[in-house]
C-alpha cells in the first residue's frame, strides 16, 4: 500500500534523509521548508503521516499539530525537534503528536516509528470496521469515529495518544494488560525502557477522566502486573 506522507522540516539535509527512508518504505512525499505553506498543504488533503518539525519559520510545528486536530479527519503526526527536554515532548504530545523524535535520531529507529504509526492506524481502522463504533461505560462516552471523547455529558480533550489507550482499554473490560502489551498495542513498538511513557500517560489520562485519580472508577491498577478497564455490570 502507498502512503501519502507530508514533511514539514526547515533543514533540507535532514527532509532529504527523511523523504529517502520514507521512499524506501513505499511513501509518496511532499516536501515543504515552511509552516504556513505546510499547514495550508497539510489541509489541502488527507494525508496518511505528517513529519512535522517543531521549530519551523512562519508557524510553529505546536500551532500546525493544534490545527491540524481541529479538523474532523484524523492525520497522525510524528514531531521532529532538535530540544531534548521534557517539557517540549509534553507539549508536542498534549498538542496532539502521536509521536516524536529527537535530532539526532538513526534512521533506524526513524523508519520503526514511522512503521509503528502506519500498523498502529491499520488496526485501529480494522478494529474500528468489526467493533462498536461507540463504547459507553457509566458517564463516560467514547465515539471511535470522530475520536470525541465526553464524561457526563461534557467534552473531554485528549492527546492523540491518550485517546487510543482509552479505546484499547475500553475495548477489553476487565482484561488485564501490561505495560509492554499497551505499548506493542497502542504505540506501535514495545522496546525496553519505554515502560515510564505508558505510566505517565495513564496518570494524565486518569486526571482527566477520573472523579478523584487516586480512586480510579475507570482505569484500574492490577498491582505487579499492569492495568486494566473496570467492566461493568
Amino acid at each position: 500500500m502507498t502512503r501519502e506522507v507530508l514533511v514539514i522540516e526547515d533543514d533540507e539535509d535532514i527532509a532529504k534523509l527523511v523523504k529517502l527512508q520514507l521512499l524506501e518504505l513505499s511513501c509518496n512525499v511532499k516536501l515543504t521548508t515552511d509552516g504556513v505553506k505546510g499547514l495550508a498543504e497539510a489541509q489541502s488533503k488527507p494525508y496518511d503521516l505528517l513529519i512535522l518539525d517543531l521549530m519551523l519559520p512562519g508557524i510553529s510545528g505546536l500551532e500546525i499539530c493544534q490545527r491540524i486536530r481541529g479538523q474532523d479527519r484524523y492525520t497522525p503526526v510524528l514531531m521532529l525537534t532538535s530540544k531534548s527536554s521534557e517539557l517540549d515532548r509534553v507539549l508536542g504530545l498534549e498538542m496532539g503528536a502521536d509521536d516524536y523524535l529527537t535530532k539526532p535520531f538513526s534512521v533506524l529507529e526513524f523508519a520503526a516509528r514511522v512503521k509503528a504509526i502506519f500498523r498502529r492506524v491499520d488496526n485501529l481502522s480494522k478494529d474500528t470496521e468489526t467493533a462498536k463504533a461507540v463504547i459507553t461505560a457509566g458517564d463516560l462516552h467514547i465515539d471511535i469515529e470522530k475520536r470525541s471523547i465526553r464524561l457526563a455529558g461534557k467534552p473531554v480533550d485528549l492527546t492523540a495518544k491518550e485517546f487510543d489507550l482509552l479505546v484499547q482499554f475500553a475495548r477489553h473490560p476487565g482484561r488485564v494488560f501490561s505495560r509492554t502489551q499497551l505499548l506493542d498495542s497502542v504505540w506501535g513498538y514495545s522496546h525496553s525502557g519505554y515502560e515510564h511513557t505508558v505510566n505517565s500517560h495513564i496518570n494524565r489520562l486518569r486526571t482527566k477522566i477520573e472523579k478523584n485519580p487516586n480512586e480510579p472508577e475507570f482505569i484500574e491498577t492490577v498491582w505487579g502486573v499492569g492495568y486494566k478497564f473496570r467492566e461493568r455490570n
